[in-house]
């Protein structure tokens, strides 16, 4: 019996952590928003504005998702402690029962413990990632284009919503920039350490010589800020301009002036949006791209730490990245500030970037991994 009451206490201890995590987290809140979601998804006029009402849903499935997660996980160990205190003594078979169900609880809960480092002030926010090729002409392009896959492949695993903002073809291949909207809980958190110069060294198969080339872009992390944020923006500090948008190679993809460009004059800050939307859709996620970094502007400099926290003070070249992915002579992705490296390439550029975020969470608070 002894085994049994040692088991219990585990059972005790991880059912305590799960909830002091869900008070951490505060799944509670997060349930509302789920009920609010809900309501909204039924409403007659909904799906008047389809693409709204694809990200709402995308949205509220992400969110569900999360919460019914850590629910299960509490009722799951619950109902196991219970089984625990009610078994008869001697009866082994159900003491493995209940070993093996605590053991699965654990690993889960280990593997989702790292949500309670996003303790940041926007960290259960949604994100904005932008893509810059850099250095390396159209090798650096078609980077750009890779990492736009890998942070979609991420985000498609992880059940978040994502939608192209804006995207700006390369010349012969890749792209020269885009804008993803990631939308879900704890996105900007999780994705904030992506934020920075990546390298690229691999074979280019962009010269007939297939010289090894190394290739260089940058990506920009912000979160989605919700329109009652306290930050103010003066019209009259805005110039807005509306164009015809282009798709690949300049081809027209709108008959109509549907892209927006907004520049905040005092600071300089421009956000462009050419999606396939009306104006006025397009205008109201310029303005929530330019809320986002003019926040963070104002947060840097409020930190005097404006050189550090801005990823664009960088230049996208040799000596400024934080991570490298070897293609050629051997395969391997390393963080350079974390140390954190995998000889799996391919499998960081299909999205399997958990370990890196993780890694980079843990030093942010002081840890060391395995």
């Amino acid at each position: 019996m002894k085994g049994m009451q040692d088991l219990i206490k585990q059972l005790e201890l991880l059912l305590g952590r799960i909830q002091s995590a869900m008070t951490q987290l505060d799944v509670v809140a997060d349930e509302r928003q789920v009920q609010e979601l809900t309501a909204l998804a039924q409403a007659p006029d909904f799906w008047s504005d389809p693409q709204a009402a694809a990200a709402t849903s995308q949205r509220l499935a992400s969110l569900a998702k999360h919460t019914e997660s850590w629910r299960r996980l509490q009722q799951e160990v619950g109902e196991a402690l219970e089984l625990a205190r009610l078994a008869e003594p001697g009866d082994t078979t159900l003491q493995q029962e209940i070993r093996a169900s605590y053991e699965a609880a654990q690993a889960e809960y280990d593997a989702r413990e790292f949500e309670l480092k996003l303790s940041g002030p926007h960290d259960r926010s949604s994100a904005i990632l932008e893509i810059h090729a850099g250095t390396g002409g159209t090798d650096a392009q078609d980077w750009a284009q890779m990492l736009q896959r890998m942070y979609l492949r991420w985000a498609e695993a992880h059940g978040y919503a994502t939608e192209i903002l804006s995207l700006s073809a390369g010349e012969e291949a890749g792209l020269k920039s885009a804008t993803i909207e990631i939308n879900g809980p704890y996105a900007y958190g999780k994705l904030k350490g992506e934020a920075g110069v990546h390298r690229l060294v691999r074979l280019s198969p962009f010269n007939s010589d297939n010289l090894r080339q190394t290739s260089f872009a940058l990506v920009e992390v912000l979160p989605q800020l919700e329109q009652t944020a306290e930050l103010e923006i003066d019209p009259k500090d805005l110039r807005i301009d509306v164009y015809r948008s282009s798709g690949h190679g300049g081809q027209s993809v709108n008959t109509t002036d549907s892209a927006v460009r907004i520049t905040h004059l005092p600071t300089g800050t421009v956000v462009a949006i050419q999606n396939e939307r009306s104006q006025l859709q397009n205008r109201e996620k310029a303005m929530a791209v330019l809320r986002a970094r003019l926040t963070a502007l104002l947060e840097a400099e409020h930190k005097a730490e404006l050189s550090q926290l801005r990823a664009s003070d960088k230049a996208a070249e040799w000596g400024s990245q934080i991570r490298n992915y070897v293609l050629h002579p051997y395969t391997k992705v390393k963080d350079v500030r974390t140390g954190h490296e995998t000889s799996q390439a391919q499998d960081v550029l299909d999205g399997d970037l958990d370990p890196f975020i993780e890694a980079y969470l843990a030093s942010q608070m002081g840890e060391t991994r395995a």
